[in-house]
């Protein structure tokens, strides 16, 4: 299995150990595969009597051909041992007829990121000795919450790696920022920019395209690379996950093989829905993906007119890990449906003119598969207190945004197929934007929120999130975006 750059007409070839270690592509595109893997009806139904590492061994192995099976079975072991994901790493919830949750985030720091990071920073150590690089990989990260604790978790105190995390300092909720501030490790470091989440993301691309910085790094024993989903890497563990809940669907009743599901994913940066879409070009029988965004709604009116144009007010919202204009991962869509050349041409129009338009027969083949629907503040929380209060399911800010997509779209087309909800966080993640939902006062500090949050609906806690506000904090720096490249080149001093 070979990948290419999402932009290059002449299909540069590299294998997945490559691309892991390098992250973004040489002309600024992303990887993907040169070709999808099939999976078949026999693969599905063997998945479904095995346990979630081996099930990931296996369908990450039809991409990462040059890792071996023993490699990767022993990495998603680890990854997903029982003492990082007590109960089962993504286990399937019935919330009301053929809604079900599929709860991504029962992991070290309680989100749906940690699928995919506690398994990357194996995977990159064993790219780096297979491609034989000597250097230190230098891993930078532009955050809105979620990943950039992820990253940190999972990239402590791991060989030959150090790790370097960017977050909008007024773009992240209270307990998201601690969880950042106060991580352990000797390899790691935090920084705030005065900024929204695109700032941070533009100055970590910059970065990553700026040659004369990447030589001064080498000359220094580094090499930059990428924890974010425009890593293969991140996403590739990705997938895995929506294979998963379709066997266990199987293996409950709830459907037979070749019973088509839709699948329904909170999303700003669109990694996650993507790779539920690769799952579905695989052969896995998904119907419609249904892409949940908040008011920052730039993927929804993409999806509905072909446009998508990042030039409009930046909202801060309740679901903060979706507040985001530049959804980068949309690339490798726009890629698989409309090929490199048509890719590089609206990439250079988002650069320039901050928008682009897709011709009507790829906006056509793209319907094929995405609806797209959004959900304000005031549905958001009605749609956490309804839930809670009429269905006894407590569930978080994001996985609220989904929730009330996949029933407006069940309301707009009578479509009742079974539907998979990606829940991406606990709910104590945003227990105060949770807790107001649910009738409750604002704390003056959003940790009060979590015993207050717990004492109301009479649930526990998350465990990576109990005591978090007796942490010791490490890091206090907030700066100017523009000074972003000045910060990296002191930490690696």
């Amino acid at each position: 299995m070979y990948f290419k750059s999402t932009r290059d007409t002449e299909e540069k070839k590299l294998l997945s150990a490559q691309v892991i270690k390098q992250g973004l592509a040489d002309d600024g595109g992303l990887f993907i595969p040169t070709e999808i893997p099939e999976l078949t009806e026999s693969e599905v139904k063997k998945l479904a009597t095995l346990p979630y590492p081996e099930r990931a061994a296996l369908v990450m192995g039809k991409f990462l051909t040059d890792f071996t099976y023993d490699e990767l079975i022993a990495d998603c072991e680890a990854a997903y041992a029982e003492a990082s994901f007590p109960g089962g790493a993504a286990p399937v919830v019935n919330i009301e007829k053929n809604l079900y949750s599929l709860e991504l985030w029962h992991g070290p720091t309680a989100a749906f990121k940690d699928m995919a990071l506690q398994l990357m920073p194996r995977l990159l150590v064993r790219s780096l000795r297979k491609t034989g690089e000597n250097r230190t990989a230098l891993i930078l990260v532009a955050t809105s919450g979620d990943t950039g604790k992820a990253a940190l978790e999972g990239y402590r105190d791991v060989d030959g790696v150090k790790i370097m995390v960017f977050y909008p300092v007024d773009g992240v909720s209270r307990v998201q920022k601690l969880q950042m501030a106060t991580q352990q490790g000797s390899n790691v470091n935090v920084c705030a920019i005065n900024g929204n989440f695109d700032d941070a993301q533009t100055g970590v691309k910059k970065i990553f395209s700026d040659t004369e910085f990447a030589a001064e790094l080498d000359k220094n024993g580094y090499f930059l690379s990428s924890a974010n989903s425009i890593n293969w890497g991140r996403l590739a563990p990705q997938i895995v996950y929506y294979v998963s809940a379709y066997c266990d669907l199987m293996n409950e009743g709830k459907i037979s093989y070749g019973d088509k599901i839709n699948v329904c994913v909170p999303t700003g940066n669109f990694g996650n829905i993507l790779a539920a879409y690769i799952a579905k070009l695989m052969g896995l029988p998904i119907d419609k993906l249904i892409c949940a965004s908040n008011v920052n709604n730039v993927l929804t009116e993409f999806l509905r007119t072909g446009t998508y144009d990042r030039n409009r007010k930046f909202h801060v919202t309740m679901s903060p890990s979706m507040d985001i204009l530049i959804s980068s991962n949309l690339e490798r869509l726009l890629a698989f449906v409309a090929g490199p050349e048509k890719t590089a041409a609206y990439m250079k129009s988002l650069n320039t003119t901050g928008a682009y338009t897709v011709e009507p027969d790829v906006l056509a083949k793209i319907n094929e598969s995405f609806v797209g629907y959004y959900t304000d503040e005031a549905a958001t929380g009605a749609e956490i207190k309804a839930n809670f209060e009429n269905l006894g399911y407590l569930h978080d800010t994001h996985t609220a945004v989904a929730v009330n997509a996949a029933r407006q779209y069940e309301a707009q087309t009578g479509d009742v197929k079974p539907t998979v909800i990606a829940s991406t966080a606990s709910p104590y993640k945003f227990a105060a934007d949770v807790l107001v939902s649910l009738g409750g006062d604002r704390p003056a500090d959003d940790l009060e929120a979590l015993d207050k949050l717990s004492a109301l609906t009479n649930t526990e806690i998350t465990s990576p999130l109990r005591g978090l506000g007796e942490r010791a904090v490490r890091f206090t720096e907030t700066i100017d975006p523009a000074d972003m490249p000045a910060a990296v080149k002191n930490y690696t001093k």
